[in-house]
C-alpha cells in the first residue's frame, strides 16, 4: 500500500523516467485498444455498421480537440506551471476552478448545439451513405455529444496532474476510458443494438475523469463555482489557446476531410482508415506521445534556457526515435501478421485483411515524423508560440487533402493513408527547419549520428524478420491462428533482439541510457524515502 502510495502521490522529476511510466500504462492502454478493435472487428467486420460508428465519433471529437486540447496543450499547462511556486494555494485553486468552469460552461453549450444540428452536420458529413445508415449516425452523434463534458473536466484535473509531474494517474485514464469502450461493445449492444457503442464511449468518457479525482483531492484543491472572465491568467490562457485551436481545427479538419472521402468509397473503408490508423499509433502512442507528454513541463520551465532546451529537444528526440524506428520497420515487414492476429476473426474477412494491410503499410511510411511532431510543437508552446505550428499544420492540411483527393481513384482508402504520410513528413520537415531557424542549431550532429545507427540496426532487424518468416513457414500451418501467431513472434523477436544487438554493437547512447534507467528502477536497494505528502509551491 506504502509502494502504491509513493507511486500515485510522488513526482517524476527526470523525463526518461516519465516517459518510462507513461510508456509502460500507455502499452496497457494500447493494448486494451486491440482488444477494443479485436472485439469490434469480430463482432460486426469493415462494413457499414462500423462506419457508422467511427463516423458519429467526429464531431464530438471535433469539440474535444478544439476546445480541451487547446486550451490545455497550448495554454493551461504552460500558465499553471510557470506560477507553482509563485503563488498562494487559494490563487492557483481559483485558476484551475475559472479554467474548469469557463471550459465546462463553453462545452456544454456547444455540445448542446451539435445535438441540435447533429441531423445535418452528419448528412454532410457522411455523403456517400445510404439514408439509413446517416439516420443511425446521427443517433450516435448526439448520444456521444455527452462524452465532450467528462472528457473537458478530466483534461483540466489532468492538466493540474501533469504539472505536478503525477504522471501515474494522468496515464491510467485512457486505460478506464477502453474499458468503459470495452463494456459498452461486449454488454450494452446486447440491450442498445449500435446505440450501445456509443453509451460505451459516455462511459469510458466518465471513468476518465472519475479515475483522476482523488490525486486532484490529495494535491490540495476543490471545487467550488467560481468563474472570473476578467482573470489575468485566464485572458492569458485564452489568448494562447486561440492559436493552438485554430491549428487543431486544421488537423480536424483533415479527419473530417478524409471522413468525407472514404464515406464515398466501398463500404468498411471509413473502419479500415480507423483500424489501420490504430494499429499504427500503438507505437506512435507507448513512445512517441509518452516522451513528449513527460518533456512537456520541463520544456515549459526552461522554454528560454536555450541551452538546456537543445540539449533536452536532442536527448528526447533521440529516445523517441530509439524506438519508432525500429517499430516502423517491424509494422512493415510484420502488417499482415499482425492484422490477421489482432483483427482477423468473426465477421473481419480476407478481403477486410486485405485492405487494412495495404492502408497500415502507408501510415507506416511516416510513423517517425508522426512521433516527432508532438514534441516539436510542445517545444513552440512551451515558448508561448502557438502561430508557427499553425500555419505550418495547414499548409500540411491542403498538401493532405489534395493528395488524397487525387489517390483516391486509384488506390481507394490506402491512398488516404499515403497521402496523409506524406503531408504528415512535410509538416515534421517544416517545423523542424522553422525550430532551427528560431533557436539555432538542434545538436544535428548528435542526433544524426544516433539516426544512422538506429537506421543501420533497423535494415539488419528487417532482414532477419523476413529471414525468419521464411525459415519457420514449412513448420506452421499458416491457414490457422496459432501458425499466424508463431510466425508473428518468432520473425518479431528475431527482429527486435537483432536491432538491440547492432544497437549495443554500435554503443547507441539512447541503449544504455534506457539500460541504466531500467537498473535504477528495477534494481536500486530499497531506501527510505523522505514524506512526499506535501505539494510543491502550494
Amino acid at each position: 500500500m506504502t509502494f502504491l502510495k509513493r507511486l500515485i502521490n510522488r513526482p517524476i522529476d527526470n523525463i526518461t523516467a516519465a516517459a518510462a511510466l507513461l510508456a509502460l500504462l500507455s502499452i496497457a492502454s494500447r493494448f486494451l485498444g486491440i482488444v477494443r478493435d479485436h472485439i469490434l472487428a469480430g463482432r460486426f467486420g469493415a462494413g457499414v455498421e462500423l462506419d457508422i460508428y467511427y463516423a458519429a465519433f467526429r464531431i464530438p471529437d471535433f469539440i474535444y480537440s478544439l476546445i480541451v486540447m487547446g486550451a490545455l496543450s497550448a495554454g493551461f499547462i504552460p500558465v499553471f506551471s510557470s506560477l507553482i511556486g509563485a503563488k498562494h494555494k487559494q490563487q492557483l485553486n481559483n485558476l484551475v476552478l475559472n479554467v474548469f468552469n469557463a471550459l465546462l460552461l463553453l462545452i456544454f453549450i456547444l455540445s448542446l448545439l451539435g445535438m441540435i444540428l447533429a441531423k445535418p452536420l452528419t448528412f454532410w458529413l457522411t455523403p456517400g451513405f445510404s439514408l439509413e445508415a446517416q439516420e443511425q449516425t446521427v443517433i450516435l452523434t448526439r448520444i456521444m455529444f455527452l462524452s465532450p463534458l467528462f472528457l473537458g473536466m478530466s483534461g483540466v484535473i489532468g492538466g493540474v496532474l501533469q504539472s505536478y509531474k503525477r504522471f501515474f494517474i494522468y496515464s491510467l485514464a485512457p486505460i478506464f476510458y477502453n474499458l468503459g469502450i470495452i463494456f459498452g461493445a461486449l454488454f450494452l449492444t446486447d440491450f442498445f443494438a449500435l446505440s450501445g457503442l456509443a453509451w460505451g464511449v459516455v462511459l469510458g468518457a466518465f471513468l476518465h475523469f472519475f479515475i483522476q479525482i482523488p490525486t486532484f483531492w490529495h494535491l490540495g484543491f476543490h471545487y467550488r463555482f467560481y468563474l472570473n472572465f476578467k482573470d489575468a491568467s485566464l485572458r492569458q490562457i485564452a489568448k494562447m489557446m486561440g492559436p493552438r485551436t485554430l491549428s487543431l481545427a486544421v488537423s480536424q479538419i483533415n479527419l473530417v476531410a478524409m471522413t468525407v472521402l472514404a464515406s464515398s468509397l466501398e463500404s468498411g473503408s471509413l473502419t479500415v482508415f480507423n483500424l489501420a490508423n490504430n494499429l499504427q499509433s500503438f507505437p506512435l502512442g507507448v513512445f512517441g506521445i509518452s516522451f513528449a507528454v513527460a518533456a512537456f513541463p520541463f520544456f515549459s520551465e526552461n522554454a528560454f534556457k536555450v541551452d538546456v532546451l537543445k540539449a533536452r529537444f536532442s536527448s528526447t528526440l533521440r529516445q523517441i526515435l530509439f524506438f519508432i524506428i525500429p517499430a516502423s520497420v517491424l509494422l512493415i515487414t510484420l502488417r499482415a501478421q499482425i492484422i490477421r492476429v489482432i483483427l482477423g476473426s468473426g465477421e473481419f474477412s480476407w478481403r477486410d485483411t486485405l485492405m487494412t494491410i495495404d492502408t497500415l503499410g502507408f501510415f507506416a511510411l511516416s510513423l517517425f515524423a508522426q512521433a516527432s511532431i508532438p514534441l516539436l510543437v510542445r517545444v513552440f508552446y512551451a515558448r508561448r508560440d502557438s502561430l508557427r505550428p499553425f500555419y505550418l499544420g495547414l499548409l500540411s492540411v491542403v498538401v493532405n487533402i489534395i493528395l488524397a483527393f487525387t489517390l483516391r481513384p486509384y488506390l481507394g482508402v490506402a491512398g488516404l493513408a499515403l497521402a496523409f504520410s506524406i503531408a504528415t513528413i512535410l509538416n515534421f520537415t517544416l517545423l523542424w527547419l522553422s525550430l532551427y531557424l528560431q533557436i539555432g542549431s538542434l545538436d544535428l550532429h548528435k542526433i544524426f549520428s544516433s539516426v544512422f545507427k538506429f537506421a543501420a540496426a533497423a535494415i539488419a532487424a528487417g532482414a532477419m524478420v523476413q529471414i525468419l518468416k521464411v525459415a519457420i513457414w514449412p513448420f506452421i500451418d499458416m491457414t490457422t491462428f496459432m501458425g499466424v501467431f508463431s510466425q508473428l513472434i518468432v520473425a518479431g523477436l528475431g527482429g527486435a533482439l537483432t536491432y538491440l544487438f547492432f544497437c549495443y554493437l554500435f554503443r547507441s547512447e539512447e541503449l544504455m541510457a534506457a539500460l541504466r534507467v531500467f537498473k535504477k528502477r528495477l534494481l536500486v536497494k530499497k531506501q527510505k524515502l523522505p514524506a512526499q505528502d506535501e505539494v510543491r509551491g502550494l
